[in-house]
């Protein structure tokens, strides 16, 4: 239900007002002059504005201006007994979304409201989807890692090499990708994503090339693979280390000559596309274990890329950690949030073992799971917590720094073991007991099933 604030110094024109915008489904409220429009709107932001030209004290003109500078997005309605032409200028030019002289006529009021707020309805999502896109095309980060890392996006996105990006899971290898082919004389063309892990062996080489109508049952239809849908533009081939190693002789085929036949096909199609691939396995070990082509590496790894882990660019959580809590913020309606200092510390500490897809998703949960504006200690999960004293990191004594040394890599040591406690003791050497009076010397708690 969009509430209207209505604000005119006769009390009569108020009154009716309101009671029409009460029978239409509105609720309303109401100031009787300009000041005590502005604590209204300060007080508790409405859908829309009926504001008056000629009130005592500041005039309406006066009062709409400081109201678009204030809240740009809110519909405003400007109403006058002695409008001009002039007037009503004026009011469009300083932000108005329409005038509408008295006497008023119903029709014409509730029709002005309603397209006004459909209009900023329509601005609203707008700029939530333009922040999305831009959100989706910025790689966040100022630390030296990722400085080094745009500049060679930056250097080798405008030529056609391949590209080979390593990383871990949840570094952002796909945006890297997407900053490539944004950056490249293709950014026009098509930019075709295949998750390689994701598709069962039986369907990779249909999904990569396509196929003809009655080439494998199922296959009613003739069908297009991503190679063909790309050509012109780019091919991101995520985690190809998954691939088999027929498909990768495929691959490397397309590599060579530009060419492949669809699945059941005889007719040999060319594409132009610039191939770039991505994964979080070491290619060389895959190599000597014989699960990767030596060839399709050297062919893909013309320009390296490497996505560092979080841990080790904690000086960008800071950024990140807030990008992401204006984002969610903003996509679920709720008050802006902040981490505390102290909260923020914790979580430049903890070691991300799922990187920026794990701080994304801790700042979705705080965001919707906490109530306070502010983001403390309190409310961070177990495993990110430092210490229960709450000490400032920065400039603690030797002892301090030996016992958060120690927290860490006893809560790295129980992760890798997967929380069990016998074969984490046996791994560092100590006995089952002693690990357990450390994790409640530490305040260390195994989780919980779920999460």
């Amino acid at each position: 239900m969009s509430e209207i604030l209505i604000v005119d110094d006769e009390s009569s024109i108020r009154r009716s007002l309101a009671g029409i915008l009460s029978d239409e489904g509105f609720t309303t409220r109401e100031a009787v002059d300009g000041e005590s429009a502005l604590e209204e709107v300060r007080r508790n932001e409405p859908d829309g504005v009926l504001l008056d030209i000629a009130m005592p004290g500041r005039d309406g003109l006066e009062i709409l201006g400081e109201l678009r500078e204030g809240w740009p997005l809110l519909p405003i309605m400007m109403m006058s007994g002695h409008g001009t032409i002039e007037t009503a200028v004026r009011a469009t030019q300083l932000g108005a979304f329409d005038f509408v002289e008295k006497p008023l006529s119903v029709d014409k009021i509730l029709i002005t409201i309603r397209h006004a707020l459909d209009h900023a309805r329509l601005e609203k999502e707008n700029r939530r989807l333009r922040a999305e896109a831009l959100r989706a095309r910025v790689i966040l980060g100022e630390t030296e890692p990722m400085v080094r890392l745009k500049k060679q996006i930056a250097q080798a996105a405008p030529t056609n090499g391949w590209a080979l990006i390593t990383g871990e899971n949840g570094t952002g290898k796909e945006l890297v990708a997407r900053q490539i082919h944004i950056g490249s004389k293709r950014a026009d063309g098509p930019f075709v994503e295949v998750n390689c892990a994701a598709i069962p062996e039986e369907l990779i080489e249909s999904e990569l090339f396509g196929h003809e109508k009655g080439a494998f049952t199922g296959a009613v239809v003739e069908k297009r693979g991503k190679f063909e849908l790309s050509n012109g533009g780019t091919v991101f081939l995520d985690e190809i280390a998954d691939m088999s190693l027929r498909t990768q002789a495929k691959v490397l085929r397309i590599l060579q000559e530009h060419k492949f036949e669809r699945v059941g096909g005889t007719k040999t199609l060319s594409v132009d596309v610039r191939v770039i691939a991505a994964t979080n396995k070491d290619l060389g070990e895959e190599i000597r274990k014989g699960a990767f082509r030596e060839d399709l590496y050297y062919r893909l790894n013309v320009i390296p890329f490497h996505v560092p882990p979080l841990r080790e660019r904690s000086g960008d959580i800071p950024i990140l950690a807030n990008a992401f809590l204006e984002e969610f913020c903003e996509n679920s309606g709720a008050r802006q949030k902040k981490v505390s200092p102290k909260a923020m510390k914790a979580l430049q500490w903890y070691r991300w073992p799922g990187n920026v897809r794990e701080l994304r998703n801790l700042m979705e949960r705080l965001v919707l799971m906490t109530t306070s504006t502010k983001i403390d200690l309190e409310d961070l999960p177990a495993e990110i917590l430092e210490d229960k004293s709450d000490e400032d990191l920065e400039g603690q004594s030797l002892e301090v720094a030996r016992r958060d040394f120690e927290r860490i890599f006893l809560m790295n040591r129980l992760r890798k073991n997967g929380w069990n406690i016998s074969r984490t003791a046996e791994s560092i050497g100590i006995a089952r007991e002693s690990l357990s009076r450390k994790m409640r010397q530490f305040g260390i708690k195994a989780p919980r099933d779920g999460d």
